[in-house]
C-alpha cells in the first residue's frame, strides 16, 4: 500500500473511531442528562401523552392531570393555584418549575422507583401513569402562612415558611406575589407564552419563591446567631451581664458612619442582662459581642446553622444565604446585628430558630414526604436527616430563654400565644437604599419547651408606612397564626 492510501485509510480510520465516540458519548453518557434537560420537546411531548402523578398535600391533590380533547390527552390543573403556586411551580410545553421540576421523573413515570409499574404497563400493553409526590406540607399552616400574608396592605413582596424542629419537614412555604400555574399550563402555547412573558417582565418578581430563593439582611434576628456563639465560647451564659450603652463607636471608625444605636430602646449604660439586650434587641450589646468574639467565630456559628451551604435538595433552586469571611473588626460589628453583607433568606433562619429549639441540632430541610405509585403505594419515604450539631444542648436551652424573655417582656411580644409559651425574636434591616424602606423580620417557634414549628416570616415591601415598619408589628400576628395552626 502506497502512502497516500495509507495515510488516507488512517484518516477514515481516525473519523471513524471518532464518530463511535461520539455516539457513545451522546447516546450513554449523555443520555441522561438530555432526557432530564426541561428544554426537551421530545421528552416534553411524551410526558404530555401520558398520565402524569398528582402532587399531594395529606390525600388532596394540588396539582393533577385531567383528560383533555386535544392531542396531547391530559391537561395539567391546579386546585388551589395561587397558594400553593411557588410550591408546585408550573408544568408547561416550555419548562418546569418547582416540585414539578425537581420530582419531573417520579411525576412523569420515569423515575427507577417506578419501574415494576413501567414493567407492568408495557406487558399489559396499558399507557403509562406517573407516580404521585405527597409533601409535607401542613394545610392548616400553609393556610394560615397565605391568608396572613395576603392580609398585608398594599402590593405586598413577603414570604413565611414554618419548619418541623426535630425533623426539618417544611411545614408551610408561601411567598407574594403569586402567580396562576394553570395559565402556564395550558394547551394554548400562544397565551403560555403571553402570559410568563408577563411574569417575567413584572417588577415584583410573582415567579420567584422568595422563601427559598430571596436573601435579604436579616436585621436583627441574626443577633440569635451572635447570643449563641457568645456563650458557646465560654464567656457568657443567659443570666450574665453584657456590654450596653446608648451608642458604640465601632472601632477604626470616626463620625456617624461608625457609630451604632438603639434607636431609643432601653440598654443602661455600662452593662446590662443578657434577657434585656436581647428584649429590647440592643444593636451595641450585640455589635460590641461581634466585636470581642472576632469575624472567624461568627463565621463558624453562622455556618453551623447552614450559612454558605446548600442543603435543600427536593426544591429549588436554592440560593445560599450568605456570612461573609474575613472581615476588620467595623465589619464584624455591623454583621453581628445582621447588617453589612450577611444575607439570609426566609428558609435560613427558620433553620436557626429550629436548630435552636431541637437542642441545637439542626436538621436537613426537605419537602417531599414520600413518593407513591399511581396505585397510592408508598414506594419511598423521606427519612429525616442531621445537618450537624450548631449548638450544645446548655446554649440552646440558654438562647430559648432570652428569646422567651424577648416574646412575654420585649420586641416580639406580638407573637405571643395565650397558654402557650412562645419563643421569638424580631428584626427590622436597613434596606441600604433611601427610596427603600426597611425589611422586617420575625422568627419564633412554639411550644417552647417542646418545640413542633419554627417560623420565619420576611417582609420585603408592604403598603406600611415607613414609621411603622417592624418585625414584631406586622411578623409576629404571621407567625402567631402559623404556630397556633400546627399546634390547634
Amino acid at each position: 500500500m502506497n502512502k497516500p492510501i495509507r495515510t488516507i485509510s488512517i484518516f477514515c480510520l481516525l473519523l471513524f473511531v471518532a464518530l463511535l465516540v461520539n455516539a457513545t458519548w451522546l447516546q450513554y453518557w449523555k443520555a441522561d442528562s438530555y432526557d432530564k434537560d426541561p428544554r426537551n420537546r421530545r421528552v416534553i411531548e411524551a410526558a404530555y401523552s401520558r398520565e402524569r402523578g398528582a402532587i399531594l398535600v395529606g390525600r388532596d391533590p394540588v396539582a393533577e392531570s385531567v383528560e383533555s380533547n386535544d392531542k396531547y390527552d391530559f391537561l395539567r390543573t391546579y386546585s388551589e393555584p395561587f397558594k400553593y403556586s411557588h410550591v408546585t411551580g408550573y408544568f408547561s410545553f416550555f419548562d418546569q418549575t418547582g416540585i414539578e421540576r425537581s420530582q419531573n421523573a417520579v411525576l412523569s413515570g420515569d423515575d427507577d422507583v417506578l419501574f415494576v409499574n413501567k414493567l407492568v404497563d408495557l406487558l399489559s400493553n396499558r399507557s403509562g401513569k406517573g407516580g404521585n409526590v405527597v409533601l409535607t406540607l401542613d394545610r392548616d399552616a400553609q393556610d394560615a402562612a397565605y391568608e396572613s400574608l395576603s392580609a398585608l396592605p398594599g402590593d405586598v413582596e413577603a414570604s413565611v415558611l414554618a419548619i418541623q424542629p426535630s425533623t426539618g419537614k417544611i411545614l408551610a412555604m408561601a411567598s407574594l406575589p403569586d402567580f396562576d400555574p394553570n395559565k402556564l399550563a395550558s394547551h394554548d402555547f400562544d397565551a403560555v407564552r403571553k402570559e410568563y412573558d408577563r411574569l417575567d417582565a413584572d417588577e415584583s418578581e410573582p415567579l420567584l419563591n422568595r422563601s427559598i430563593q430571596m436573601t435579604l439582611p436579616p436585621g436583627s434576628t441574626f443577633k440569635l446567631v451572635t447570643a449563641a456563639a457568645a456563650i458557646e465560647s465560654g464567656k457568657y451564659d443567659a443570666d450574665s451581664e453584657v456590654p450596653g450603652g446608648p451608642t458604640y463607636q465601632l472601632p477604626q471608625t470616626s463620625g456617624e458612619s461608625g457609630l451604632i444605636d438603639n434607636e431609643g430602646r432601653s440598654c443602661g449604660t455600662d452593662t446590662i442582662p443578657f434577657s434585656q439586650a436581647m428584649e429590647q434587641s440592643c444593636n451595641t450589646t450585640f455589635a460590641q459581642l461581634g466585636v470581642e468574639l472576632g469575624s472567624d467565630a461568627l463565621q463558624e456559628q453562622a455556618e453551623k446553622f447552614g450559612f454558605n451551604q446548600r442543603y435543600l435538595t427536593d426544591i429549588g433552586p436554592q440560593t445560599i444565604s450568605n456570612f461573609p469571611s474575613d472581615m476588620n473588626p467595623p465589619e464584624t460589628g455591623q454583621a453581628a446585628i445582621g447588617q453589612f453583607e450577611v444575607r439570609a433568606s426566609p428558609l435560613q433562619m427558620a433553620m436557626v430558630a429550629a436548630g435552636i429549639a431541637n437542642q441545637g441540632i439542626v436538621m436537613k430541610p426537605y419537602i417531599v414526604d414520600s413518593i407513591q405509585s399511581p396505585e397510592l403505594e408508598t414506594l419511598r419515604q423521606t427519612e429525616p436527616e442531621e445537618l450537624g450539631r450548631a449548638v450544645s444542648p446548655e446554649t440552646a436551652d440558654g438562647v430559648t430563654q432570652l428569646m422567651v424573655d424577648t416574646v412575654e417582656n420585649g420586641t416580639a411580644a406580638p407573637g405571643a400565644i395565650p397558654g402557650v409559651t412562645v419563643a421569638g425574636k424580631t428584626g427590622t434591616a436597613q434596606s441600604g437604599q433611601d427610596d427603600v424602606p426597611p425589611y422586617a423580620w420575625y422568627v419564633s417557634f412554639a411550644p417552647a419547651q417542646d418545640p413542633e414549628v419554627a417560623v420565619a416570616v420576611m417582609i420585603q415591601s408592604a403598603g406600611i408606612p415607613r414609621g411603622e415598619i417592624a418585625g414584631g408589628t406586622y411578623g409576629g400576628p404571621i407567625a402567631k397564626a402559623v404556630m397556633e395552626a400546627v399546634i390547634k
